[in-house]
């Protein structure tokens, strides 16, 4: 893909469970939503690091923002329409967004763990990437 413009949902490819997810993405978001693995895209000229890109699923708005982890899904959310723009809005109002990235984290932390997970979904220890 190389250079991200928006919009576009950017997840880990070498992870089996963030493929499955990406997956279901496609399906849901609207045709012009690029779902690409992060392996494939130019991060750099985003300004976004790799190690981000391992640790977070991205979400690039038209304008070129950036939201990462729990925003990012409630991004994305919001862009597939209704009945899937409720979830998005809830996911971004307090205390639903405090909650929200705290369960981000752990389903991050332990995507190895869950169903489609292998190990090379294992999240790099920080300061390994």
């Amino acid at each position: 893909m190389g250079h991200v413009t928006g919009p576009v949902l950017v997840f880990d490819g070498d992870c089996a469970f963030c493929t499955r997810c990406a997956d279901v993405a496609r399906r849901l978001l609207p045709a012009d939503v690029q779902v690409v693995p992060w392996q494939s895209t130019d991060l750099a000229a985003a300004g976004v690091s790799a190690a981000r890109a391992q640790t977070e699923v991205l979400w690039f708005d038209r304008d070129g923002a950036v939201s990462g982890g729990a925003p990012a899904v409630a991004r994305a959310l919001r862009a597939a329409g209704l009945p899937w723009s409720v979830p998005g809005v809830v996911l971004s109002v307090p205390p639903v967004r405090w909650v929200a990235r705290i369960a981000y984290r752990l389903v991050a932390a332990n995507r190895h763990r869950l169903p489609g997970g292998t190990a090379s979904c294992r999240v790099p220890p920080p300061g390994a990437g």
